[in-house]
């Protein structure tokens, strides 16, 4: 009896925890959905069976263009690589076509005589002779900045994938993975109990062995619906290409 009443305390405190860590979880959907967390409320439903999402085989690299970091890491590429060409633009002369007029001179009657008046007709061009090297280390700071943003991008792009093939492997093994019933031997043991040839530690057994494989059978489900979530979010969205971004 002792054996007994303490499994039921054990059975009990679990239950308060759980229950305390459904109200919180149901509390941070309440927030996500922008809604007060006392006038939300999901019902209570156990072993209320879940549809998985059904992965397609082969899903094309290219859904991963939605992901923000890699769209944020590419256009970084791109403005590096701009970067490039304007400082390689600054080795070469300023050319400016125009024309210019005016009157030189420090008296204005001396502005009306001809050798007072200053024109400029044509183009100019203008270049820096010596700028001890500026120029010259500009242009491979932009290079040198060109080829960490292309490395970053790089490592974002295989960080993805890793995220991507880590949640497929997650699933795949979790779907093969089933814990034995033991209902068959708790209602063995109980009937063994009641017909006098076993005593309750038999039952006892076997009915902590069922509450373990339930919450191993629970524990299962969460994970294939956390790697399921991570799935989504690794690949930025939905399963084909029809729902990339028109660009």
């Amino acid at each position: 009896m002792a054996q007994a009443q303490t499994q039921l305390d054990g059975a009990r405190v679990q239950d308060t925890d759980v229950t305390v860590m459904r109200a919180q979880y149901e509390h941070a959907i309440a927030t996500l959905i922008g809604k007060p967390p006392a006038e939300f409320n999901i019902p209570f439903a156990p072993q209320t069976p879940l549809q998985f999402p059904v992965i397609p085989v082969g899903l094309p690299a290219s859904l991963l263009e939605r992901r923000p970091d890699i769209a944020a890491g590419e256009r970084r590429v791109a403005e590096a690589n701009d970067q490039i060409g304007i400082a390689r633009a600054a080795f070469y002369p300023s050319l400016i076509l125009g024309a210019s007029g005016g009157f030189t001179g420090t008296s204005i009657a001396d502005w009306f005589n001809w050798p007072s008046r200053m024109w400029a007709v044509g183009p100019q061009m203008s270049q820096t002779i010596f700028d001890a090297g500026r120029r010259r280390a500009v242009s491979e700071s932009a290079t040198a900045n060109y080829d960490g943003t292309l490395a970053s991008y790089r490592q974002t792009t295989l960080t993805a994938f890793q995220e991507v093939e880590d949640n497929l492997a997650a699933l795949r093994i979790l779907e093969q993975q089933t814990t034995a019933s033991a209902s068959e031997s708790l209602q063995l043991f109980t009937n063994r109990y009641e017909g006098g040839v076993d005593n309750y530690l038999q039952v006892i057994t076997a009915q902590t062995v069922l509450l373990t494989n339930q919450r191993n059978d629970i524990d299962i489900m969460q994970r294939r619906i956390d790697a399921s979530v991570l799935l989504v979010k690794a690949i930025g969205g939905g399963w084909d290409t029809t729902q990339l971004p028109k660009l």
